[in-house]
């Protein structure tokens, strides 16, 4: 008898329904996000962005989220579980800022024409793609001998400081709809409050939202920014595109490969490793998922976007367990593709940027980034605790590199400019933000492991570990800003050198024998000087 007809899953339960809202507003989130992106900050013909780029971009999300929901499905089959939760997935959130700041803007602001712009982007993912699919077969091997706490203490850290800060941040610029909307989500999500008729959290925080935004403008106070002529002017662009091969342009592209590469090959890496981070975060939840069959399809469905002219690439989202937690198993996943189509093909994304104050659908992300912090202290050994602090550190101080450079950027000046002495006078320590922050996921993910080890004392690995990090950080991939200087390497080989003298130490103490059990009097807890 085969697997299938064993079992049949259920496609769709009543918890779909609030998952579907939660990552359906997430994915709602990021579209409206990177449209302004394209729109006001690239300044692409609209005839690009809703003719080219989103049914694109659509159609890359749709074969990704259907994927992910027949994987579940079979997961489902295979172990006979009906609590399987389908891996979120959609455009990455980092990579979207990374693609548009660092790769489209200065191409578009160097040749005047953000066409040009769009194609470097569709290079910078056409290699993307294939650094994935290549990476997934090695990216079991990595997963084996790195720590969970390692690996969901540096996911963490990219949750809590570029996935939830700035949604914290708009929520208390508009409290009125933050706030309130906030609090219809944890009521429901953490503190387990059923809505009327089983309403979903997400829809009535939304709608909450929505109320209080239109219902201000009655008092002339305009809450949100709503308004009519916003709306009226939306309904512009609405219409029919599918997506058109774009094979034309990516190959026009090439032309700024070297430009390109510089970001390619570290952010694949990010990829790789983000990856293993958001499988082992579902596995903590109880759903075990292929690494390489995860870092392959979003590799394949990535390229497919890229031919059709979508310049972002798919990831497996953080968040997993939320959506778990909420209810969601197969058909919340295959439900929001289904959303993305009709929002990406028909021009509607444009109607919800007129109708939907963004800061109603802040909270969600928040509480996206408050689930996976507790995760990683919550499914990792207690002694642990310390190297997921650790593990965190990285992200804070690119999170904090990022607004410094933002802050200064809009003064019309840099950190270079203003001297960095001078601002290390002030408390800044910039250049040290600069450094620590380079290549945040792997340095959380090389700082967190060496702590474990540390903690468990088993000093040779430790070792292997910092040795790991010593390589790393001499070809650029961790602590500096690109791979390479010049051409040649050693982007920052004092901490390079820092490393690998920490590897010869630990190495020592493994030879010793040092790592042997400490027998007599209950051990202190980590972190508590011996007496």
């Amino acid at each position: 008898m085969s697997d299938f007809a064993k079992a049949r899953p259920a496609l769709w339960t009543p918890g779909d329904w609030n998952a579907f809202f939660g990552f359906g507003t997430n994915i709602l989130v990021n579209m409206l996000v990177l449209t302004g992106l394209l729109r006001f900050v690239l300044k692409m013909p609209d005839s690009i962005v809703f003719g080219r780029i989103l049914p694109a971009l659509g159609l890359m999300m749709f074969l990704s989220t259907m994927y992910y929901a027949w994987l579940a499905y079979r997961l489902a089959v295979k172990t006979g579980r009906s609590d399987i939760c389908a891996l979120p997935s959609g455009v990455s959130v980092p990579h979207m800022f990374v693609v548009t700041f660092v790769i489209m803007l200065p191409i578009t602001l160097k040749t005047n024409d953000p066409i040009k712009g769009w194609e470097a982007g569709l290079v910078w993912v056409f290699f993307q793609s294939f650094i994935l699919m290549i990476g997934g077969f090695i990216a079991p091997y990595i997963r084996r001998i790195t720590p969970r706490a390692a690996l969901l203490g540096t996911l963490a850290g990219v949750s809590i400081t570029f996935i939830s800060m700035r949604p914290a941040l708009e929520m208390f610029m508009t409290p009125q709809i933050g706030l309130v909307c906030f609090a219809i989500i944890l009521v429901s999500w953490f503190g387990g409050v059923k809505y009327p008729k089983g309403i979903p959290a997400g829809l009535i925080a939304i709608a909450a939202g929505m109320l209080i935004a239109w219902g201000s403008n009655i008092f002339g106070l305009n809450i949100g920014g709503m308004s009519f002529q916003k709306v009226t002017a939306a309904f512009s662009h609405f219409g029919f595109s599918v997506p058109l091969p774009a094979f034309g342009h990516v190959f026009s592209g090439f032309e700024f490969l070297g430009i390109i590469l510089v970001t390619a090959i570290p952010f694949g890496i990010y990829d790789l490793v983000e990856a293993m981070d958001n499988v082992e975060s579902a596995e903590a939840a109880g759903d075990h998922y292929p690494t390489t069959r995860v870092l392959t399809a979003d590799g394949v469905v990535s390229l497919i976007g890229c031919l059709m002219g979508n310049p972002f690439i798919n990831a497996v989202y953080i968040g997993h367990p939320g959506w778990k937690a909420m209810g969601g198993r197969i058909g919340y996943s295959a439900a929001t593709g289904l959303m993305v189509i009709v929002l990406a093909w028909f021009g509607i994304i444009s109607l919800m940027l007129a109708v939907i104050p963004v800061v109603a659908i802040s909270p969600i992300l928040l509480y996206i980034g408050m689930l996976i912090g507790a995760q990683a202290f919550q499914t990792s050994p207690s002694q642990h605790a310390p190297a997921i602090a650790l593990a965190l550190t990285p992200h804070l101080a690119a999170w904090a590199k990022t607004l410094m450079d933002g802050a200064l950027g809009a003064a019309g000046t840099t950190a270079a400019a203003v001297g960095l002495d001078k601002m290390a006078m002030q408390g800044v320590l910039y250049h040290g933000l600069e450094v620590m922050g380079g290549g945040a996921i792997l340095s959380g993910l090389v700082l967190g492991a060496i702590g474990v080890f540390i903690v468990d004392r088993e000093f040779a690995k430790a070792a292997a570990f910092a040795l790991a990090g010593a390589v790393l950080t001499f070809f650029g991939f961790m602590h500096g800003e690109a791979v390479g200087i010049g051409g040649g390497f050693g982007v920052t080989p004092s901490v390079a050198f820092g490393y690998a003298v920490v590897a010869a130490f630990l190495y020592v103490l493994s030879w010793q024998g040092m790592a042997a059990p400490e027998t007599g009097p209950e051990p202190k807890p980590a972190g508590v000087p011996a007496e």
